[in-house]
């Protein structure tokens, strides 16, 4: 029997009311996105040693302003892409094969050194294949980035004589465009400092960078303990080569030590200690002091410009002057193969010295 149309429908049973799903804020899924978009990035940077960190961010921050002076980007909003590139996938969605050519010529034009010119590719490189392993930058724009080519030896040695033909600057870059050698008695003078603690600290610095070359890095991050006197030696991490490893100290480094441990000694988990203007030791001692510090000392014996590396850099010449064994040397600087130490010994010696011919 079907229902009379004019009677009324009986009304329907009660329902619970159900509440409607909240709704998720589309600022927290961006967020989110974009944490595990960077997780490539933030894996990558933690296993990269401090000093590559500060170099590479200086690097993607010229390439952030290089996009801007090509208004890639507005140029006021440079500097907040150079602070978002080393960490950020999506910073790097519409770099293009194009513009990473383009920041190479633009550096050449500038006049930047081209072994610095080098390091930077790679590292916008580096960034990309970041970039694209977090899905941001496809595989075919990368696989073109990757076409783009530094310079070898002989073509940087070619570009800097065209530049210097046509009169324009061959390097805008604060580093050295080598490192200098100390003569003995430079490095004697560097060690002479007066007897405060200030001075004893110093003292102990330079002992360390002339004596047994250890990296900037390395000294600043010695820890308290690092030092035996009783055994006469330094014992100390070489991330470089992810070693630690045990040095006997030279004679003025010992006595550097002791006179630092007996009067001064460090206050906290690291060996050296920081000074005050005044000369009051506190705190540690940062790579940048360190920096600071060993090129004030230098400009009081008459050596302007002088860094921690020109240190290392006369220790590790010396030492191949002395004929020491390539792959002692090797071990002893820190390195992972024999391409450096050998450097310094080819530089140290006749090209032909090691060479016998057969008697007729």
């Amino acid at each position: 029997m079907h229902p009379d149309p004019q009677e009324p429908l009986a009304p329907a049973p009660d329902t619970a009311l159900v509440a409607p799903a909240p709704a998720i804020d589309p600022r927290a899924a961006l967020a989110a996105d974009e944490q595990a978009l960077s997780a490539a990035f933030a894996d990558y940077r933690s296993r990269v040693d401090d000093d590559t960190l500060r170099r590479q961010e200086a690097d993607l921050a010229l390439f952030a302003y290089f996009l801007g002076q090509v208004r890639a980007i507005p140029p006021d909003q440079a500097a907040a892409l150079g602070a978002r590139l080393p960490t950020s996938a999506t910073a790097w969605a519409n770099v293009t094969h194009g513009l990473v050519a383009a920041f190479l010529r633009w550096q050449l034009q500038e006049g930047y050194a081209v072994g610095s010119i080098n390091v930077r590719l790679a590292t916008v490189r580096r960034y990309c294949a970041l970039a694209n392993a977090a899905g941001v930058v496809p595989a075919d724009t990368l696989a073109l980035i990757r076409t783009v080519r530094g310079y070898s030896g002989r073509q940087a040695r070619a570009v800097d004589a065209q530049r210097r033909r046509a009169s324009t600057p061959t390097r805008l870059s604060t580093k050295k465009p080598q490192a200098r050698v100390l003569s003995p008695a430079q490095v004697r003078a560097l060690k002479q400092q007066p007897d405060t603690p200030q001075g004893r600290r110093d003292a102990l610095m330079i002992c360390l960078l002339a004596d047994l070359g250890l990296r900037v890095g390395e000294l600043a991050a010695l820890p308290a303990d690092a030092l035996d006197i009783e055994r006469g030696t330094l014992t100390f991490y070489r991330e470089k080569v992810h070693t630690t490893q045990t040095h006997r100290l030279s004679r003025d480094a010992l006595a550097a030590a002791e006179a630092y441990l007996a009067a001064d000694g460090p206050a906290g988990e690291r060996l050296l200690r920081g000074s005050r203007k005044n000369g009051e030791l506190w705190g540690t001692m940062s790579t940048r002091a360190i920096r600071e510090r060993v090129g004030l000392l230098g400009e009081r014996i008459g050596v302007n410009d002088l860094s921690p590396h020109d240190l290392r850099h006369t220790w590790a010449t010396r030492a191949a002057r002395a004929s020491s064994d390539p792959f002692a040397l090797r071990d002893a600087g820190g390195w992972s193969s024999l391409a450096m130490p050998s450097r310094y010994v080819e530089g140290s010696t006749l090209a032909n010295e090691r060479i016998r011919l057969e008697e007729e």
